[in-house]
């Protein structure tokens, strides 16, 4: 998982090493079209983007005063707020976000303001057949992916899941009549 500090250039990196091109990391991204994120995810880019004291300046001024009154200096870290403006609903409304300056996380934000994912962004924003079409595509790229090791179906998309206990694993195997305990 990429972390919502990433610039464009580490998204794309990340996503070479698994064969995924810029189109595929764009429209992943249109995961986001669903779900929030944690105040402790936007902090620096609120009030210390690059290390300059200062807010991102990608940043709409008017989604900035939104996000100082969901996130101040002082607040529980662990406060979420929405991805996007339709955070329940599947659709391209992230991108017109993005377009907007309205991108909750930085490694969002930085694909509008990227040259080489800034054409995406602006399309999917448009035509949501569009974003549609290229996240089944990359979804089933990723689909495709292997791995040396067994992968997991996550009950929290941001925990692993726990691992089952000793006595856990005794009764499945005792049910499954595995003698190899």
């Amino acid at each position: 998982m990429p972390s919502p500090r990433s610039n464009a250039t580490a998204l794309i990196d990340l996503f070479k090493k698994y064969n995924l091109n810029v189109k595929d990391l764009v429209a992943l991204s249109g995961s986001h079209s669903i779900g929030q994120a944690r105040c402790f995810s936007i902090m620096f880019r609120l009030y210390n983007q690059s290390g300059s004291g200062k807010p991102d300046p990608a940043l709409d001024p008017g989604f900035r005063a939104e996000l100082d009154k969901l996130c101040p200096l002082d607040v529980d870290q662990n406060k979420t707020g929405n991805l996007d403006a339709t955070a329940v609903i599947f659709d391209n409304q992230y991108f017109k976000d993005l377009v907007g300056g309205r991108g909750f996380l930085n490694s969002d934000q930085t694909l509008f303001t990227f040259p080489q994912t800034q054409g995406f962004v602006r399309a999917f924003s448009i035509d949501q057949n569009e974003f549609f079409k290229a996240f089944v595509e990359g979804m089933l790229k990723l689909g495709d992916l292997q791995s040396d090791k067994p992968g997991e179906i996550r009950k929290n998309c941001r925990v692993v899941n726990p691992r089952p206990t000793a006595h856990v694993l005794y009764e499945h195997m005792r049910h499954n009549n595995d003698r190899s305990i």
